[in-house]
């Protein structure tokens, strides 16, 4: 399995379902990974990369769901993960749930060379 590099959230601020439902998770999930997560507040500057990053990679419309995650691979591959359920928060929340209990997301944290305290 390839290495990530690097979780991507295009996210609101203001949005429940990002804040905290998905973004205290994918921190947690960086850190595990021992990767950095990278955060585009659709409110802010950032918002031109996650546009691009959600028309090339995600769940593109013009008005877009969010949060929206990806994780960067070390080639260089996008792969997007998860987008938040406009039916509800609880969808959202165990979308990530999911997510972080799914086979893939257990096999690309065994791939990871993440050193223990012991070791860095």
């Amino acid at each position: 399995m390839p290495q990530v590099k690097a979780i991507h959230m295009v996210y609101a601020t203001w949005c429940p379902h990002s804040v905290p439902t998905v973004v205290e998770p994918m921190k947690k999930a960086a850190i595990d990974l021992g990767v950095e997560l990278k955060l585009y507040d659709i409110d802010t500057e950032a918002v031109r990369a996650g546009d691009e990053l959600v028309k090339a990679h995600g769940d593109d419309s013009k008005d877009y769901l969010v949060p929206q995650v990806f994780f960067e691979f070390a080639g260089g591959e996008f792969k997007h993960m998860l987008t938040g359920y406009s039916e509800g928060v609880e969808l959202t929340k165990r979308g990530v749930e999911r997510l972080l209990s799914s086979d893939f997301y257990k096999g690309v944290k065994q791939s990871q060379s993440v050193p223990t305290r012991e070791h860095a």
